[in-house]
């Protein structure tokens, strides 16, 4: 099932990325509906213009969600010990996403290793949504 073998993961080894979008309104409406964040800035067109947007943005929760996903893809959900990230950058409708990750630690011994890994967003013009570190356990 996993594309990716994290338990002999390497320094330097890039998770398999995931390719989102583009964001579209109806992503937006599903995730405030799940989510129940119906703040307007996601999904009401005039009240982002009138605060100075040219259209609403997407969730943050949700694009951390997408590359969440990155992991969940590759790496049992027992094994994750650790999910963080940093939002950078606001998401615009129609960007299409890159969900990325690459192995820059790895920690404990042999029998007990833990990989730690930088995660990224990026958008198709290479901006950064967002970035993350995540913490797996491989035994």
């Amino acid at each position: 099932m996993n594309k990716w073998n994290y338990k002999s993961a390497k320094v330097g080894e890039n998770l398999p990325e995931l390719i989102i979008g583009p964001i579209s309104r109806t992503n937006l409406a599903l995730y405030a509906g799940a989510s129940g964040d119906h703040n307007p800035l996601h999904i009401d067109t005039d009240y982002a213009k009138r605060i100075g947007l040219p259209d609403v943005i997407a969730h943050g929760m949700l694009i951390m969600g997408y590359l969440a996903r990155v992991l969940t893809n590759n790496i049992n959900q027992n094994q994750i010990l650790e999910y963080g990230v940093q939002f950078s950058s606001i998401t615009n409708i129609g960007e299409t996403l890159s969900c990325s990750g690459i192995v820059k630690e790895v920690l404990g011994s042999k029998s007990n290793k833990i990989l730690k890994l930088e995660l990224k967003v990026k958008d198709q013009d290479n901006d950064t949504k967002l970035k993350g570190y995540s913490l797996i356990k491989t035994s």
